[in-house]
């Protein structure tokens, strides 16, 4: 097993949330959520972020219907990850996410009633959901 830094985005149309593990542990924390236009985020923002952490590999979750079937924002989440890719070299791998944002408000609401269910605390809590799940998909 590698130690390799990893970055996982939750993509939205409107938010987009990140969470950062270790291979080493196996665990994720949320990072922070980015407002984005139509799926569009600030590049500007997403730059920083992987300047700061120099992740080994980013994994973006994959919007899927529950039966598998795509959906326009699947399409969306595949665009966010080529253009992850291409801007800044960074190798990118897709993870089904079905369930996940019922999962993180579920775990948000175990923790903190209501108040917890900010959506930009969702949006990354999903993002650790993704990455655990990668997790424990490949170890």
């Amino acid at each position: 097993m590698d130690n390799r830094t990893i970055i996982a985005f939750d993509f939205g149309t409107r938010s987009i949330g990140a969470a950062i593990g270790q291979e080493i542990t196996g665990t994720a924390r949320a990072l922070t959520s980015f407002k984005a236009t139509d799926g569009i985020p600030n590049w500007g923002q997403i730059e920083k972020l992987l300047k700061e952490w120099q992740p080994d590999l980013v994994i973006v979750g994959l919007p899927l219907n529950m039966d598998g079937t795509e959906q326009f924002v699947t399409v969306q989440a595949r665009k966010f990850a080529n253009r992850l890719h291409g801007r800044f070299g960074v190798q990118v791998q897709l993870q089904d996410e079905r369930l996940t944002t019922v999962e993180a408000r579920a775990h948000l609401f175990d923790r903190g009633g209501y108040k917890a269910l900010n959506k930009g605390k969702v949006d990354a809590t999903s993002a650790v959901i993704i990455l655990e799940s990668w997790f424990e998909q490949h170890y």
